[in-house]
């Protein structure tokens, strides 16, 4: 057996970025990687497997070794429907990247790192939104997740397109003016509001979603609208929690709360506001920081042991 296939690697793919971290069996971290993230589309799993396998290349590289390993799992945004998840897990399987292939979502391996097998409830707020818990008797309930079309609230994306459509509403005279119109004119390189309609005709969720730092800029300056905005996503994001909390219950004690993702993570533009929120519902938010990668590894190990 080659020292690579003692190994395994957890990948985390989301909207942003796909992360690759290899480990050895006693889950000690040996090399990790990031790379652009790839969108998922049924029947087209080519761009997704080349960027994991850029990923995991480049783990392997850190760790001091070479495909395949023993076992990967890879938490994909996008797989959660089982003909896309399928499709991922055979092309992925004839990458020869690792003896033993198998798909999830991102959001399993946020899981699994946040509450193991335990229950809990993790909320994520990125380019997109979604929260995911266990209760006490191990049922399992979703909220959110739906697509930038019939959901996301409270995400990156959300935020961003109300804030262009607030603009919009301001150069009408139908809402207040807002720093907004400055910030996004400058952010985006335009020269006028009208502007904004051909850009976000072509602009990508990520590039939609990259909006949001303007955005925090504008309500730490003052700027009402803004803060409207932002305090609007976390009334969202709130209720996400609070419905998991109803869904799953009785609780034998209040249910631990996760959150993660780029608008939820450390100093990001919502975990203030939002941990002040689900602190007064008497929730106790965990304090480290979320690290989904490291779940799919554990995900990754455990597969390679019921192998």
């Amino acid at each position: 057996m080659s020292e690579a296939a003692a190994l395994v690697v957890g990948v985390d793919g989301g909207g942003t970025r796909f992360r690759a971290l290899v480990s050895d069996a006693w889950g000690i971290e040996l090399g990790r990687a990031d790379v652009p993230s790839a969108r998922v589309a049924a029947g087209e799993p080519g761009p997704v497997v080349a960027a994991i396998q850029q990923a995991v290349e480049q783990a392997c590289a850190a760790a001091g070794v070479r495909p395949p390993v023993g076992s990967l799992w890879a938490g994909i945004a996008g797989a959660g429907r089982e003909a896309v998840r399928a499709e991922l897990e055979s092309a992925l399987a004839r990458s020869g990247l690792a003896s033993r292939v198998q798909v999830g979502t991102d959001v399993e391996a946020a899981f699994q790192d946040a509450f193991d097998e335990g229950p809990g409830i993790l909320l994520l707020s990125g380019t997109g939104s979604i929260a995911y818990g266990r209760g006490d008797d191990g049922r399992q309930g979703r909220v959110g997740g739906w697509g930038s079309l019939l959901g996301d609230e409270g995400s990156g994306f959300a935020i961003g397109v109300e804030a262009m459509k607030r603009v919009a509403r301001s150069v009408d005279g139908r809402a207040p003016e807002t720093q907004l119109r400055e910030r996004l004119l400058a952010k985006l390189a335009l020269a006028d509001p009208d502007d904004l309609i051909t850009w976000s005709g072509t602009a990508s969720r990520p590039e939609v979603a990259d909006l949001v730092p303007e955005v925090h800029a504008a309500a730490i300056a003052g700027d009402r609208v803004a803060g409207e905005i932002l305090s609007r996503a976390a009334d969202d994001l709130e209720g996400h929690v609070l419905s998991l909390l109803s869904g799953l219950g009785p609780w034998q004690l209040p249910p631990a709360v996760m959150l993660g993702g780029g608008l939820l993570q450390k100093g990001g533009p919502l975990r203030d506001r939002l941990e002040r929120r689900l602190e007064d519902q008497q929730l106790t938010v965990l304090k480290r920081e979320l690290d989904p990668v490291r779940g799919a590894a554990i995900k990754a190990a455990r597969e390679r042991v019921e192998a």
